[in-house]
């Protein structure tokens, strides 16, 4: 496989739970930072931080602006917020408007992560009810990076990814329980 620089995980409705089961799996000393998106209502960052450490011996925390990149932590977008990937291998932060009526957009992480990390990046789309992340993942493939989508049958809403999979070339469907062991591989 090739050298993960970073690893995108993005999802709406039906994803947390993934993300719940999939954290414990991964190993504490991976190479490479995982960038988490996830629709939610503003305002609920520090308990989606709280929940997710609780899963975990990697270093959970909300972005903040302009904070550098680290490998071996999980970094979750903040709600209402885009999250940008910077080509000083940090954060940004931006405020403008929804797209696919969300803030953050994971299509926004995963085109901006795809011209930064380019065939060195690694994106998985999770559950969810709209198609936020559809053209992220048409940017990565664009770049040479690597698409993954959770097995639409797995998914609590499947349509996220189902769409994905009409529209992208797709490099890996996932079931939850072989999510952990992919990312290890990677290290």
């Amino acid at each position: 496989m090739k050298k993960c620089e970073a690893f995108i995980i993005g999802g709406s409705a039906g994803s947390l739970d993934v993300l719940l089961r999939l954290l414990p799996r991964i190993d504490a000393a991976i190479p490479f930072p995982i960038i988490i998106v996830i629709h939610r209502k503003h305002g609920s960052d520090s308990l989606l931080t709280d929940l997710l450490s609780s899963r975990t011996k990697l270093i959970v925390k909300e972005v903040d602006e302009k904070e550098n990149i680290v490998a071996g932590t999980v970094y979750i977008a903040p709600s209402d917020y885009h999250l940008l990937i910077e080509r000083d291998n940090t954060f940004s932060l931006d405020y403008s408007e929804k797209i696919n009526y969300s803030r953050p957009a994971i299509d926004v992480t995963f085109q901006t992560a795809a011209e930064v990390y380019k065939s060195n990046l690694y994106c998985l789309l999770l559950s969810g009810s709209n198609s936020d992340g559809v053209n992220g993942l048409k940017s990565v493939q664009l770049w040479g990076g690597k698409t993954l989508i959770q097995d639409p049958a797995s998914a609590q809403v499947a349509y996220m990814p189902a769409q994905a999979k009409l529209h992208v070339k797709i490099d890996h469907i996932l079931g939850i329980e072989d999510m952990g062991d992919f990312i290890n591989l990677l290290a």
